[in-house]
């Protein structure tokens, strides 16, 4: 099997064909851009936290499985690719156009994108700040890419329903709920109330500006993907 056949199986391996009827050329394996454009984001990405190595590329291979023929090509495509992450937007936005038919497809890369990060057993800030800007180049949602994250990463303390204590398949009335049960818990009033001093205060009052930015974050992410519940 070929390496641009090989891609396609892993990269597009839960694409179903009825929902990406407007797909270039057939299967994205097939199709010198859209390999082209994941070598250079796989490449590109391991250089973001300035020292790529061979555990990148190794981790580049075992997503995309290149065949030991092809292997010596693609490994000088991706050389010279990583030798700076400029131009990475470029190819993201056309990878974004050839495929916008087929979200799955993208979503996939990412997720190859992921495992690639994770390949020195540490995703740097940077790389996060990478991934998350091509997946919204991709057009992916906000949730979307946190559940792709949270699988990888797992679920950070940052993480508004981390935060909150719920599931980010809750209802509206569940997160609602959870964010006045966080906020009664640690409502400055009740400090001052017991008469805590200034510093229990201060940080009462952070803990709450931090549940109320969470439960901002998850309603104004629903209304954006529409699916917060009317009213």
């Amino acid at each position: 099997m070929s390496f641009w056949r090989n891609i396609a199986s892993i990269a597009a391996r839960r694409l179903d064909l009825a929902d990406c009827t407007e797909c270039p050329g057939g299967l994205p394996g097939e199709d010198p851009a859209f390999s082209t454009a994941v070598t250079a984001l796989g490449a590109k990405l391991a250089k973001v936290d300035g020292r790529a190595d061979g555990h990148e590329f190794a981790a580049f291979t075992e997503v995309f499985q290149p065949d030991p023929a092809s292997e010596p090509n693609i490994h000088r495509l991706y050389e010279l690719a990583r030798q700076t992450t400029h131009g990475f937007e470029s190819y993201a936005k056309r990878l974004a156009k050839r495929y916008s038919s087929c979200p799955q497809l993208l979503e996939d890369v990412v997720d190859g994108l992921f495992h690639i990060a994770k390949a020195d057993g540490v995703v740097t800030t940077d790389e996060l700040a990478y991934l998350e800007r091509v997946s919204n180049l991709f057009g992916m949602s906000p949730l979307a890419f946190r559940r792709l994250r949270a699988t990888h990463l797992g679920v950070g303390a940052d993480d508004p329903y981390a935060i909150l204590d719920v599931p980010a398949d809750a209802d509206d009335a569940t997160v609602h709920k959870a964010w006045k049960i966080a906020l009664t818990s640690v409502h400055p009033d009740r400090a001052r109330a017991r008469g805590l001093p200034t510093e229990f205060i201060e940080v009462a009052e952070a803990k709450a500006a931090a549940i109320n930015a969470a439960f901002s974050t998850v309603m104004r992410e629903r209304r954006e993907l529409g699916l917060a519940a009317a009213g």
